[in-house]
């Protein structure tokens, strides 16, 4: 839950592909399951709003018939951390900036991941994360638990930021500043939510937003990020200049 002192700003960031330099469901899909052109012909769907994020998630993860442990070893070995994020993460904890994880991913490869990244127990527990959860059956298959089933995106990040700003009750006049990282066609819900989106550059969102007419800003790693939040929360840029400095 969100703290009661009132913090200069509050991240929210997408996990594959944004925090992890690679999707570790791209990369499970491909290895894995049905491959890439069957994935990137769906993700075309998507972007076109043919075929919605839950749907079109679920076929590829039923495309993977492994064991979910096989999974998490082959995402520890193949899936890097974005090079900046350590050191984001650590200035945000210094100036009291929450950087909450919202996924459209499953909460237990995520905590599996930052566990392998920081091999500090307390320190993966630190960072909140708001994703779906992951269903086992006796026979040890898995699927995925949405956290907004009745959602086309399983997990509908709007609902989940505009939930997190409300609960905080902010005071009149006091409200943080807030920031959204992301990727790909999952982050959409949630690309008008904040006051600036930090969206990576070549990547599906850029495409949405450029189609949408959605302001954003581009980053290729988290020290993009950080040298835009840092501006703003220091008082040296404007949201509007951070937006306009990097497209």
């Amino acid at each position: 839950m969100p703290s009661t002192q009132i913090p200069p700003a509050v991240v929210f960031s997408d996990w594959d592909g944004t925090i992890t330099s690679l999707d570790s469901n791209d990369y499970l899909t491909d290895s894995l399951g049905f491959g890439r052109e069957e994935r990137e012909r769906m993700n075309e769907e998507m972007i076109s709003q043919r075929l919605n994020f839950r749907d079109a998630f679920t076929l590829m993860l039923e495309s993977i018939n492994h064991p979910f442990s096989d999974c998490i070893d082959l995402l520890k070995s193949k899936i890097p951390l974005d090079p900046g994020f350590k050191s984001f993460y650590a200035w945000c904890k210094s100036q009291g900036i929450p950087v909450i994880v919202v996924s459209s991913g499953m909460k237990p490869i995520i905590k599996a991941l930052l566990l392998n990244y920081l091999n500090d127990p307390s320190a993966a527990d630190e960072l909140e994360i708001y994703a779906n959860d992951t269903e086992f059956a006796e026979d040890g298959s898995w699927k995925i638990k949405w956290r907004h089933p009745e959602s086309g995106f399983g997990h509908d990040k709007s609902i989940t930021i505009k939930k997190y700003i409300s609960d905080a009750a902010y005071p009149e006049g006091k409200r943080p500043h807030f920031f959204y990282c992301g990727d790909g066609v999952s982050d959409l819900s949630a690309a008008r939510e904040t006051d600036l989106l930090f969206a990576k550059k070549g990547k599906d969102l850029v495409t949405y937003c450029e189609r949408e007419g959605v302001p954003y800003t581009t980053f290729e790693d988290f020290q993009d990020i950080w040298n835009g939040v840092r501006d703003v929360v220091e008082g040296k840029k404007t949201i509007e200049e951070v937006r306009q400095a990097k497209k």
